[in-house]
C-alpha cells in the first residue's frame, strides 16, 4: 500500500477525464445497446488508435493538432463505412463490426513492428495514460463534450444514422487518448447494460452514478496498491453495475 500516492492533485484531473468520457458515453451507451450494435465502440476505438499509430509512423509530434486530426479522420472513416453497412447489411452488421475491429487491431501491430517503442504505444491506446492527463486536455474534452452534448440534444432525431455515427466517432476519438480503448467499452457499455430495465430519466441517471463511483473507487484503489488505474477502474466499474442490480430500488424498476 502506498499512502503517499493518494494525492488529489494526481487523482483530481484523472477523474474529471474519466467524468468528461462518461457525459457523453452514458447516453451512447444505451443507444448502443438498444441498436444491438454493442462491440461498435470498440472497433471505432481501434479505428482512431490506427490515425494516431499511422500519424506517429509519418513522424508527426504527438501532441500536435495533426494527430489529432489523423484520429479523426480515422474515426469518421470508420463511421461513414459502419452507416452503409448497417444500411445496406443490417443482418450482418454485428459481424462487420468486428472483422473492422480485427483489421485496424493488426494493422496497428503491423505498422508498430519496427517501432522500439511500439509496445508501449499499443500499451497505452489499450490501457490509457488517465493519471497523467494534461490540463490542455482537459479543457479540450470540456469544450468538445459539451458540442457534442449539445448536438445531440438539439438535433436529436434529426440526427439521423450518419449524425449519431459521426458524434459517436468524435466521442470516441476523444476518449481514447484519455482513457483508452478498454476503460471506453467498459463506459460505454457496462452502466447502460446495468440500467436497461430503467426508465430513460432514472436509468440516465443511475447510469451516471455507477460509472463516477466506478471510476471514483478505481482511481483511488488503483493509487493505494500502485497497480495500473486503467484496468482497476474497469473492474470497479463492473463491480458498481452489479451492485446496483442488488439494491432494492433496482428491482423495484425491474
Amino acid at each position: 500500500m502506498d499512502n503517499t500516492a493518494l494525492d488529489i492533485s494526481i487523482l483530481w484531473p484523472a477523474l474529471l477525464a474519466g467524468l468528461l468520457v462518461l457525459a457523453t458515453h452514458v447516453p451512447l451507451g444505451r443507444e448502443v445497446l438498444a441498436r444491438g450494435i454493442v462491440f461498435i465502440d470498440l472497433a471505432i476505438a481501434q479505428i482512431a488508435g490506427l490515425g494516431v499509430i499511422v500519424a506517429d509512423a509519418l513522424g508527426m509530434d504527438p501532441h500536435a493538432w495533426g494527430v489529432q486530426v489523423a484520429a479523426l479522420a480515422a474515426a469518421a472513416v470508420g463511421a461513414i463505412g459502419l452507416t452503409w453497412t448497417e444500411k445496406h447489411y443490417p443482418d450482418s452488421q454485428e459481424a462487420l463490426i468486428g472483422v473492422s475491429f480485427v483489421l485496424a487491431a493488426c494493422a496497428s501491430l503491423i505498422l508498430m513492428a519496427g517501432n522500439p517503442h511500439g509496445a508501449e504505444h499499443l500499451k497505452d491506446l489499450l490501457v490509457g495514460q488517465i493519471l497523467w492527463v494534461s490540463p490542455a486536455q482537459l479543457q479540450i474534452t470540456a469544450v468538445v463534450t459539451a458540442l457534442l452534448l449539445l448536438a445531440r440534444h438539439w438535433l436529436g432525431a434529426h440526427l439521423g444514422r450518419a449524425g449519431f455515427y459521426l458524434i459517436f466517432a468524435c466521442a470516441i476519438t476523444l476518449s481514447v487518448q484519455l482513457v483508452g480503448i478498454y476503460l471506453v467499452f467498459a463506459s460505454l457499455i457496462v452502466p447502460a447494460l446495468a440500467v436497461r430495465q430503467y426508465s430513460d430519466r432514472v436509468g440516465l441517471w443511475v447510469a451516471y452514478a455507477i460509472g463516477a463511483c466506478g471510476y471514483a473507487l478505481g482511481l483511488v484503489m488503483s493509487a493505494w496498491y500502485d497497480v495500473p488505474s486503467g484496468a482497476v477502474i474497469v473492474w470497479a466499474i463492473a463491480i458498481m453495475a452489479l451492485m446496483s442490480r442488488l439494491l432494492p430500488v433496482a428491482r423495484r424498476h425491474v
